[in-house]
């Protein structure tokens, strides 16, 4: 007789979220939580940490959420950094910040950044945007 086949839970998505501000850790955190699917989150809190964390060993995440005003290291270096290094210039990079100055925009996806959000500073909007990241880059397939 067969075993019976179960349904297996997909994977966590992982997602490194490089961010220095604990109010925005806690929105994107509230955001997933809404989300349908699971979600490992690791925060960096600043651009040395981030790096530091995606060369160490263990898995990489499926996308890295990098804020650009960042402690020690600006995001846009980040973003260089990562761009520049073969073992991680794949990685998907959105970078979610408050700064809406089309020379930031400019700047992040001349380096490689795969999309440029702004932070909305409605509470319901944040949610709604942390969402469609998720939709868009992080939602089984």
């Amino acid at each position: 007789m067969a075993a019976p086949v179960t349904a297996s839970a997909p994977p966590a998505a992982r997602l490194l979220l490089v961010e220095d501000n604990p109010g925005d850790v806690r929105l994107v955190r509230e955001a997933l939580a809404l989300c349908p699917g699971p979600c490992e989150l690791t925060v960096a809190r600043d651009g040395d940490q981030a790096l530091a964390l995606l060369r160490g060993p263990g898995p990489r995440p499926h996308l890295v959420l990098l804020d650009l005003q960042l402690p020690r290291r600006h995001g846009l270096e980040v973003l260089a950094a990562l761009r520049a290094d073969p073992t991680l210039a794949g990685l998907p990079v959105v970078v979610f910040t408050s700064s809406e100055a089309g020379d930031d925009r400019r700047r992040a996806l001349g380096l490689g950044a795969d999309a440029y959000h702004p932070k909305p500073a409605e509470f319901d909007r944040y949610l709604e945007a942390v969402q469609a990241l998720w939709d868009r880059w992080l939602a089984p397939r």
